[in-house]
């Protein structure tokens, strides 16, 4: 089970180390559609699904360990000796975790909107009214809505949740994102900080101005581990940096694999 390879999207584009985008919590690699198309351009690149979400395996596990040896094996099933690492949020912890642990295999490493720390946890009310869906009682896309709006205000929050409802083969209703492990390892995943050790290569964090999940507090922890990082502000962008400010993003992420 655990040898599953990870599900993905290429972009191919010759000569290059390939660029790896990883999504957060309840994410998929169609989030990345737009700019992964764009950084094609210039390079070859793979969106891929972390385990338990989007068209991925399921698993009972879930910790940055097994996410990072995910990306292992992904890049043994591919024959890569290299890739630039980029993920946002969750993703940006396991690319964090596997770039610890497998530096010879990480040319350059891009972290968006995380820092290697634990963080209390704070997605109680989405799981709440992800888990109030009956899909056995749903029969058309727009209940589900209907049902997260009652816990959920924020319509960019419900319109990413629904970017996973699909029908499945026996035509009913469900989330791509496997809703039961993520649930149960919810607080030992965003309650844990990445494993203890050092990445020396160039690394690039991206926090978003209007968001707190970098503080100027965790700068020092954050060159402890990766002391060849510069951090990048972007303007006007909460949590979702790519999202609130696209052109911004994409040269900062453009500049630093040039350089």
């Amino acid at each position: 089970m655990e040898n599953h390879i990870l599900n993905s999207k290429i972009f191919y584009n010759s000569g290059k180390t390939p660029l790896f985008i990883f999504h957060g919590l309840f994410g998929m690699l169609d989030n990345w559609g737009t700019l992964g198309r764009k950084f094609s351009e210039t390079n070859e690149v793979h969106l891929i699904d972390l385990r338990n979400h989007g068209r991925s395996f399921h698993s009972d596990e879930m910790s940055y360990t097994t996410m990072s040896d995910d990306i292992v094996n992904y890049m043994k099933h591919y024959s890569l000796e290299k890739a630039i690492l980029l993920g946002h949020s969750l993703g940006g912890k396991a690319v964090m975790e596997c770039a610890i642990k497998h530096p010879d295999l990480v040319e350059k490493l891009i972290v968006v909107d995380m820092a290697p720390k634990a963080y209390p946890p704070h997605h109680q009310l989405i799981f709440e009214a992800l888990q109030s869906v009956d899909f056995s009682k749903i029969h058309e896309k727009k209940e589900v809505e209907n049902i997260l709006s009652q816990y959920i205000k924020e319509a960019g929050i419900i319109q990413f949740l629904m970017k996973n409802v699909y029908k499945t083969e026996d035509n009913r209703y469900n989330f791509r994102f496997n809703l039961k492990t993520l649930s149960e390892k919810y607080n030992q995943v965003i309650n844990n900080t990445i494993s203890y050790g050092k990445y020396e290569g160039p690394t690039l964090f991206i926090a978003g101005e209007k968001s707190n999940y970098i503080l100027k507090e965790d700068e020092f922890n954050i060159r402890q581990q990766f002391p060849n990082e510069k951090t990048v502000v972007i303007p006007n962008a909460g949590h979702w940096v790519q999202v609130d400010n696209p052109t911004a993003f994409y040269e900062t992420v453009e500049t630093f694999i040039k350089s």
